[in-house]
């Protein structure tokens, strides 16, 4: 029984080594889309800035937790990461058209525009996940 445990160990390596790798490709594409430097504001301790990506990273490792579960092969597995990526941009633009002043809100730290967008971040990763169950 646990050499069939320890059979397995090289695939959950892929695939969790691939699963950093677009967490961190996430990070990178999705702070290079904003208007404002997370990282930098998160050093000053800015609370919005913390909690809008935090919530963002959420929102995207729901859906990639989900294409874990369900992907047969490491291709698949990128695949559906990018696509989770692509909709954690496309509601950060959809919540700048709501709110168009969103990254000066969130650099001047304010928690309503940073938390609106958390949440949506967070409700389309739960969405995408589930979208995900095929």
């Amino acid at each position: 029984m646990i050499a069939e445990a320890l059979a397995k160990l090289p695939d959950f390596a892929l695939f969790f080594t691939g699963s950093l790798a677009l967490v961190g490709l996430y990070l990178l594409i999705y702070t290079l889309a904003t208007s404002h430097n997370e990282f930098g504001l998160i050093r000053q301790n800015n609370l919005a800035a913390a909690l809008s990506l935090g919530l963002s990273l959420i929102g995207f490792a729901l859906p990639l937790s989900s294409a874990i579960v369900h992907s047969t092969t490491i291709v698949d597995l990128a695949v559906w990461g990018i696509v989770a990526i692509i909709v954690q941009l496309v509601v950060y633009a959809l919540v700048r058209l709501v709110l168009p002043n969103l990254s000066s809100r969130i650099a001047s730290g304010e928690l309503a525009a940073a938390l609106f967008l958390g949440a949506a971040s967070l409700a389309a990763g739960v969405i995408n996940a589930a979208a995900m169950s095929y």
